[in-house]
Parts: C-alpha cells; sequence; structure tokens
C-alpha cells in the first residue's frame, strides 16, 4: 500500500536552513500530488506547502513564501521542502500527505482532501 516517511528533521538556529524529504513507495510519485502540513504544540494542524503532480502548480501558506520551497524529484519517489531563515515558530512535527487528485486555492489546506500521510518529523528552531 501507499507509504510516505519524512526525513531530515532536527535542531536548528534562528535564521538556519533545513530541508526535509518525503521518500514515497507503494506508488507512482507522479501520479500523486504532494502537501506538507506541520502541527506545534498548542496549535492546530497548518497547511505549509503543495505541489501537483506535474510541478505545474504549487502553494504556499502566508507565512513561510519566501523561505520555503517545495519541490519533487519523480525518479528519487521524494518531495522536498527546503526551509530557510528559519524562525522560532517553525517549531513543529512536519508531515507529507499524498493526494491522487489535483486541489486548488482552497482545498489543499484541507487534511481530509488526502488519502495517505507520514508519521511527521520533528523540527525544531532555537538558540
Amino acid at each position: 500500500q501507499v507509504q510516505l516517511v519524512e526525513s531530515g528533521g532536527g535542531l536548528v538556529q534562528p535564521g538556519g536552513s533545513l530541508r526535509l524529504s518525503c521518500a514515497a513507495s507503494g506508488f507512482t510519485l507522479n501520479d500523486y500530488a504532494i502537501g506538507w502540513f506541520r502541527h506545534a504544540p498548542t496549535k492546530e494542524r497548518e497547511a505549509v506547502s503543495y505541489i501537483s503532480k506535474d510541478n505545474s502548480t504549487v502553494y504556499y501558506a502566508d507565512s513561510v513564501k519566501g523561505r520555503f520551497t517545495i519541490s519533487r524529484d519523480n525518479a528519487k519517489s521524494t518531495v522536498y521542502l527546503n526551509m530557510s531563515s528559519l524562525k522560532p515558530e517553525d517549531t513543529a512535527v512536519y508531515s507529507c500527505a499524498a493526494t491522487r487528485f489535483s486541489l486548488n486555492w482552497v482545498t489543499w489546506t484541507w487534511p481530509l482532501r488526502y488519502d495517505s500521510w507520514g508519521p511527521g518529523t520533528q523540527v525544531t528552531v532555537s538558540s
């Protein structure tokens, strides 16, 4: 069955950079669009970014625009989230999710639209 596993999380200082990876198995990655979400303690889950199956569409939360970049390497069955200029408020568990369908500027933030989820990777931004 479809499986997603995140990696690349860790402890970084404010202003630092980190690249998260979402490795897919059990399906052909180019048949799926991928979203990144994060969940910080005491906060609700937040949609961070989205990339369509053909790279034609990307979305970012306002809080990360200009700092985060989503990309995909279908040959490696991996989607990346490159994070720079990290802030303490970026601290959260980051999860990736897959959907067979194209989502729009509203629905990409809706978790129920995604079919499969990874377990998440912890990102901590602190001095």
